[in-house]
């Protein structure tokens, strides 16, 4: 279920996001911030701290309220968030397609998390949310975050040109599509306030 903890290895799981998590979200950006650098939009200092993200949590979990986004957070064996995914702009009607975004924790890198919550997040956008179509785009050279899309059964449509505003410059991304299922639309998605 889309409100249920998910087991990702022995000791994280993938969880609903709470306000709750905005210290531990504050220490896991800070940590890792020279290392997402190059991914990243250039932020302001208070983005870093506890109440910076409180302040962006609350208004995913306005959005998650109203059907649009879908924000959940990788936990530690303490429970202490160690990355962030989240389904935005989701959209329905004849579309029936999100936006993903991911990040994990510099220490946690590499041991293959993102690409077990990418595939699970599949499974639920496509079973919960009754998604269509995910999305994911990736500046050109974030070859480790292509792997992930790779691996979970992604295929890149498109290069746009200058497509965001990453570490100061207009950068070009690749775009990635899933196609989770080619069957009829039904139904409203099940994400539900909190």
């Amino acid at each position: 279920m889309i409100d249920d903890t998910h087991r990702i290895d022995a000791e994280v799981r993938l969880r609903p996001a709470t306000t709750a998590d905005a210290g531990s979200l504050a220490d896991a950006l800070t940590r890792s911030r020279a290392y997402m650098r190059p991914w990243e939009p250039l932020r302001p200092d208070f983005f870093y701290t506890e109440d910076g993200q409180r302040e962006r949590l609350s208004g995913m979990l306005a959005d998650r309220a109203g059907g649009r986004s879908m924000p959940w957070v990788l936990s530690d064996g303490q429970d202490r968030a160690i990355g962030s995914f989240t389904l935005n702009a989701i959209v329905l009607g004849s579309f029936h397609s999100a936006v993903l975004g991911y990040w994990v924790d510099v220490e946690y890198a590499g041991r293959g998390l993102a690409t077990a919550a990418v595939r699970l997040i599949c499974d639920l956008a496509r079973d919960e949310l009754r998604l269509h179509r995910i999305e994911a785009g990736t500046v050109l050279h974030n070859t480790a975050s292509q792997r992930v899309l790779a691996k979970c059964g992604f295929e890149e449509f498109a290069v746009a040109p200058r497509y965001m505003h990453i570490d100061g410059e207009w950068r070009d991304h690749r775009l990635f599509q899933r196609l989770l299922h080619d069957g009829p639309v039904t139904g409203a998605p099940a994400v539900s306030g909190s």
